[in-house]
């Protein structure tokens, strides 16, 4: 049977996560539970259905549709969690008021989708970048798709949280050009409390890769009032340079750009005081993670 995966899209002509021009796919499912997420459609591997009331106009469509026969406002608690996420309403609803967290694909789909960004690879040396989500957490499908783009001949790069049993996807990290890995704080009770998961593993990944001499960038999410402090930014660093042989880092600044998509899924924002650090902070970080011998880098 051909390989599938659950993904939320596929991103063409990103300049972002990584080099050149890439496409960028975001893998559903995520053991952490960042309170700052940015993707929290991502976080599970079962549909759900995304709703935006501005564009609803109550025509009772989905309703109709609607195998449970659901009232149209899922921002109701009551019928949020009724709803199984089928998708029928979706197919129904002309106003785009609607819209399903992920789709399937096949291995075979996701290339016939990425052929024609092909020019666009080789002529900037660009690639495919696996997000999410966690892509990890669909280890045999990502298993699959990175083999078929190496036979293929087209980069790779991958963006993890790092938590994962290395064992599961050894094959991946072959085939991988470049790995983006993310080191949200180094305490670990603090690393539980705002994601949901300690940092035992990700820290355990992160030196295992770092002596097989991986080609590693450590990303920070930079965030006032979590981990933006000059002790965290410090100890981060030093980590980085122990245990990497080509040590580097890049700060990604918090923002908020997908709080709305908490209100379409019927979820509460947490947002307990962060900050988007200013630029004075911004450079403040930058110097303390430059003294510790690492290089700033930045794939924005």
């Amino acid at each position: 049977m051909p390989s599938k995966g659950k993904v939320l899209q596929l991103q063409h002509y990103s300049l972002n996560d990584g080099s050149g021009i890439r496409t960028i796919i975001f893998f559903a499912g995520c053991p952490l539970r960042c309170k700052w997420c940015a993707n929290p459609e991502g976080f599970s591997t079962k549909n759900h259905i995304m709703y935006d009331s501005t564009r609803c106009t109550a025509c009772d469509e989905c309703r109709a549709a609607c195998p449970i026969g659901l009232a149209p406002d899922l921002n109701d608690e009551k019928v949020r969690r009724n709803c199984t996420g089928c998708g029928a309403c979706v197919t129904v609803c002309l106003t785009g008021a609607r819209r399903n967290s992920l789709y399937e694909i096949t291995v075979e789909e996701a290339v016939s989708a990425l052929e024609p960004q092909r020019i666009f690879f080789e002529q900037s040396g660009g690639g495919v970048t696996y997000s999410g989500g966690e892509c990890t957490q669909q280890a045999k499908f990502l298993c699959d798709l990175s083999q078929t783009m190496y036979d293929l001949g087209i980069s790779q790069t991958m963006e993890t949280s790092g938590y994962f049993e290395l064992d599961r996807i050894r094959p991946v990290l072959e085939r991988v050009d470049l790995l983006f890995i993310d080191i949200k704080m180094m305490d670990r009770e603090r690393h539980k409390y705002y994601t949901g998961v300690d940092n035992t593993l990700i820290l355990k990944n992160i030196r295992t890769l770092g002596a097989e001499e991986k080609q590693i960038v450590i990303r920070i999410p930079l965030i006032m009032g979590v981990n933006g402090d000059d002790e965290n930014v410090k100890n981060t660093a030093a980590f980085v340079k122990r245990y990497l042989p080509y040590p580097k880092i890049e700060l990604l600044p918090y923002h908020e750009y997908g709080k709305d998509k908490y209100r379409q899924l019927g979820l509460v924002y947490e947002n307990t005081g962060f900050r988007t650090p200013s630029a004075e902070e911004l450079e403040k970080c930058e110097n303390i993670i430059r003294s510790q011998g690492v290089e700033m880098v930045s794939y924005k």
